[in-house]
């Protein structure tokens, strides 16, 4: 059986949609939900389905003491589902190629430091892109920059806002990122 740790800032909708997913495939499970929110969303999520949580500090991140904690769950995986911190080295070095992000755009475009969320969706409609999407990656150094695993499109309509396309991307995350996480931890 595989752990998965998964790394969350916000409400937790892909955090939940991989749980669920791995209810009914149990070749993993979510050992540990990391925030560093002691209010977001996920921490409900983890209350719910009796998962443990760690509330993390800017501080803590990246030190010994959380690589030893991540390391007691034996982790094949470390998942950002709308983690906000940029990873530090010292869990890239400890747990190379086994940490993967999504992102909500098609990379290499609307990354990097501050592009997430809704300030991804409008650069994509202010730039009058004809499409968007998700890209699912390996973590390194640099943010948004790692090696891209899967890509998945969806269509800018006209008279879309940053909700309406948020809302299509969310879709996009909630089938491809469980499915991806599964086919990663089946080589």
């Amino acid at each position: 059986m595989h752990s998965i740790v998964i790394f969350a800032s916000g409400r937790g909708s892909n955090a939940r949609a991989i749980i669920d997913h791995f209810k009914t495939n149990g070749n993993a499970r979510v050992a540990l939900i990391v925030s560093n929110k002691a209010d977001a969303g996920v921490i409900a999520v983890a209350e719910e389905e009796r998962i443990p949580f760690l509330v993390i500090g800017k501080k803590t991140f990246g030190e010994t003491l959380l690589v030893e904690q991540l390391m007691e769950y034996k982790p094949s995986l470390l998942v950002l589902a709308g983690f906000l911190w940029k990873v530090p080295d010292s869990l890239i070095k400890t747990f190379p190629e086994k940490i993967i992000n999504i992102h909500p755009a098609l990379l290499p475009l609307y990354g990097g430091k501050g592009m997430y969320g809704h300030h991804v969706h409008n650069a994509v409609l202010n730039a009058r892109d004809a499409e968007s999407g998700i890209t699912i990656h390996y973590v390194n150094e640099v943010y948004d920059s790692g090696n891209i695993i899967l890509q998945a499109r969806c269509p800018v309509n006209s008279g879309d806002t940053a909700d309406s396309l948020a809302e299509r991307i969310h879709k996009l995350e909630h089938f491809y990122y469980p499915r991806v996480i599964e086919y990663l931890l089946g080589q």
